[in-house]
């Protein structure tokens, strides 16, 4: 399970060294692809074959799926980690999610997810009062 928020940097060939803490996980490859929110999703290989074995039984009689499938397929990426635990993020996800140099590395769970680091501050901040005034049950059987 991936937890915790980390303050990379990309370096100039738009590489990112991953967390300490993430990287026996993901030393036998991963995948990073589109994520919502404009952030970037990163899954263990093992996990990620998961997922997309889950998305292979959406209808592809619903369009919403079709797309869906496709924006979240077609940018993804499969990389293996070299020995300084580095791992390159291509220039089409960077542009995606507004990478630039400072990110935010959170663990949420079964992936990572990879922020621009002032686009995930921003997102916190709105995001954290809701949070805490939560009412009602937002994952079921949870509290």
């Amino acid at each position: 399970m991936f937890l915790g928020t980390h303050s990379p940097r990309l370096d100039d060939k738009g590489r990112l060294i991953l967390p300490a803490k993430f990287r026996d996980k993901l030393a036998g490859g991963l995948v990073v692809t589109r994520g919502q929110e404009r952030c970037l999703y990163v899954f263990a290989m093992d996990e990620f074959m998961r997922v997309a074995d889950q998305m292979r039984s959406a209808p592809m009689t619903s369009k919403a799926a079709r797309d869906y499938l496709r924006v979240f397929l077609s940018g993804a990426s499969d990389e293996i980690p070299d020995k300084q635990g580095r791992v390159t993020i291509p220039t089409t996800l960077r542009e995606y999610a507004g990478l630039d140099r400072d990110l935010a590395v959170i663990g949420a769970g079964s992936r990572i997810e990879i922020w621009d680091a002032g686009a995930w501050a921003s997102y916190l901040a709105e995001s954290e009062q809701a949070f805490s005034e939560q009412a009602e049950e937002v994952v079921p059987g949870l509290m």
